[in-house]
């Protein structure tokens, strides 16, 4: 019973030390004053009003999502291939592939900004869309290879023999048998990468142009110029959003998970 105490304590200790500065943020946003400051001068949603009708905060949630959308689909069809050659191919040669496809969740990201310049730089594709978009795939494609590549290990081989033997086409093998197995990874998988590249601001500082400035880096610019509430009504903005992405992401999972029981157990 004791060591049972101290582990909710324990639990209870880091739970507040994540969410305290939230808890502090949040409340700013809706102070009516023009400094961060404690006590809050009154309630008002002029912060909100800045935010959501200023062209500067808009124009760059609209490159997040942008850009954003464009990893996540690059990201999903790359990883999901990268994923269905690692589980057709053993040995020390896929090992290695597989250390290099999830390097860039282990690397700092620094140095994929830096990499990502400085092979982007030659090609005149610095401050593009399709620059950013390319160096947010890089940062983005591991977090599909691994959801879809433990449903793929965990996915019965028998049915892709079963479907050959039935006279179907890898094709169709893959459209009708292995692709309805994956999607739910898939899905928790693009989540993941969208969430990755909305979050970037690294990236985003040496690669992206002044047309290419994302939310992330918007706040970073106005952390350095000028520090209002507004970037509080922005924070809880992207605090909100992230929170619904791990919703939608525990739904998915758990339709998955459903869908693997009834599979399992049909009776």
């Amino acid at each position: 019973m004791p060591w049972r105490v101290v582990y909710w304590a324990f639990c209870a200790v880091v739970l507040a030390f994540l969410l305290v500065p939230i808890a502090a943020i949040v409340p700013l946003s809706f102070s009516s004053g023009s400094f961060l400051t404690y006590p809050m001068p009154g309630f008002s949603l002029r912060w909100y009003h800045e935010v959501l009708g200023g062209e500067r905060w808009m124009r760059a949630l609209g490159n997040s999502l942008v850009v954003g959308a464009a990893a996540t689909a690059i990201s999903v069809v790359l990883g999901t291939l990268a994923a269905l050659g690692l589980t057709r191919w053993r040995g020390p040669v896929a090992a290695t592939l597989k250390l290099v496809m999830l390097s860039p969740m282990i690397v700092p990201v620094i140095l994929i900004a830096v990499a990502s310049y400085f092979f982007l730089a030659p090609l005149a594709l610095t401050s593009t869309y399709t620059g950013l978009i390319l160096a947010h795939t890089v940062i983005a494609v591991p977090f599909v290879v691994v959801p879809v590549l433990t449903a793929l290990e965990l996915q019965d081989p028998n049915l892709a023999r079963a479907a050959a033997s039935c006279g179907a086409t890898p094709a169709v093998t893959f459209f009708r048998v292995t692709l309805p197995g994956i999607v739910p990874a898939m899905a928790s998988g693009a989540l993941f990468a969208f969430a990755a590249s909305f979050d970037d601001v690294v990236i985003a500082l040496l690669v992206a142009g002044p047309d290419q400035r994302t939310l992330p880096r918007e706040m970073f610019s106005g952390l350095r110029d000028s520090i209002t509430p507004a970037l509080t009504a922005v924070a809880t903005i992207m605090i909100v959003f992230s929170t619904a992405l791990f919703l939608l992401m525990q739904a998915v999972q758990r339709r998955a998970r459903r869908a693997a029981r009834l599979r399992a157990d049909p009776a």
